[in-house]
């Protein structure tokens, strides 16, 4: 079994007046809604087991999932008194999971090139969570060591560093001064429900790099790299075209 969690929960302001009258997830691209490009894709890669959260115009995707014939794989997770953000959706999912599969975590307005078969396989029994990264520039980096375990995160325009390490907080490089690897998060990431219980600490919304930076100090999170990714996000009005032609290319 191969499990997924797709996070469809956001209100999707980027793509008003679409999402005015529905989901984002349920915007469609080339005539197919997001949510439906996702999961059968990753279907068509091994994955059977699918959580989607749901916060805006929830009742339209419960809907819409029950006239697919992959809905009997599905199971949501309701958000509608309030968005949790990334990491509280997936503490608030975790009842709906197998716990011994590493979950995926895909935003449902991404579209990608990866393989998520290479993907499932790259993740070792002994680690908590693998971080897809590439070396596309960003303002915001995680930092690696040269074995790709999380060291902490750094922002390049204000200088600010996360990191559960005193000595990278106040310098910036390794326990040996070397400079740290630093690479864009995709925001695809594979999780392993035994970090839940390192959870039980965190409020209920939270951010999910916020926990993997607690964390990592204790827990195995490594980056995984993709010199090659291609990712379209699909957030705003003037990407849907875009977003077509992308399709078409993968």
């Amino acid at each position: 079994m191969r499990q997924a969690m797709i996070l469809a929960a956001g209100l999707g302001t980027r793509l008003k007046p679409l999402t005015d009258t529905m989901p984002k997830a349920l915007v469609p691209v080339g005539g197919t809604p997001l949510l439906d490009l996702n999961i059968r894709k990753l279907q068509a890669q091994g994955y059977d087991r699918f959580v989607v959260n749901i916060h805006h115009f929830a009742q339209q995707i419960v809907d819409y999932v029950a006239q697919q014939d992959y809905a009997p794989l599905v199971r949501f997770s309701d958000e509608t008194d309030g968005l949790l953000e990334t990491g509280g959706g997936l503490k608030k999912a975790a009842p709906l999971f197998d716990d011994d599969t590493p979950v995926l975590i895909h935003n449902v307005d991404i579209l990608d090139n990866v393989d998520y078969d290479w993907l499932a396989r790259q993740h070792q029994p002994d680690e908590g969570a693998v971080l897809l990264v590439s070396p596309r520039k960003t303002k915001r980096y995680l930092l690696f060591d040269n074995a790709m375990r999380l060291m902490g995160w750094k922002n390049i325009e204000t200088g600010e560093i996360k990191s559960p390490y005193e000595y990278i907080r106040r310098t910036g490089l390794s326990q040996h001064g070397e400079p740290l690897n630093m690479f864009a998060f995709s925001g695809i990431h594979s999780f392993s429900p035994r970090l839940f219980p390192l959870m039980d600490r965190f409020p209920d919304r939270f951010g999910i790099i916020d926990f993997y930076l607690s964390v990592c100090h204790r827990s195995h999170i490594v980056g995984l790299l993709k010199d090659d990714l291609r990712i379209l996000d699909v957030g705003k009005l003037d990407s849907l075209h875009d977003a077509e032609q992308f399709q078409t290319s993968l």
